[in-house]
C-alpha cells in the first residue's frame, strides 16, 4: 500500500466564513424589517403592511444580504 499524507483542507477559509455570516445577519436582519404591521382586530385593514420599510427596504436588504452569502461561498 501506498502511504498517501493528503491532509483534507476544508475548502472556506476563514475570510469566506466571516462574510458568509454577515451575510446571513443580514438577511436576518431584512426579514425584521419586514416583519409586523399586522392589525390588531383580524376583520380591519391597516395599511401599514405596504409600508415603504417593508415595501422596497427589506427585500433589497434580503436580496443584499444573498449577495453577500454569494460572494462569500465563490471568493478566492
Amino acid at each position: 500500500m501506498s502511504d498517501n499524507n493528503q491532509t483534507s483542507e476544508f475548502p472556506l477559509e476563514k475570510t469566506n466564513l466571516i462574510l458568509i455570516g454577515i451575510g446571513a445577519l443580514v438577511v436576518v436582519i431584512g426579514f425584521f424589517l419586514m416583519s409586523g404591521g399586522g392589525a390588531d382586530d383580524p376583520s380591519s385593514f391597516n395599511p401599514e403592511i405596504f409600508s415603504f420599510r417593508r415595501m422596497y427596504v427589506a427585500p433589497i436588504t434580503i436580496l443584499a444580504g444573498y449577495g453577500v452569502v454569494m460572494f462569500g461561498i465563490i471568493k478566492k
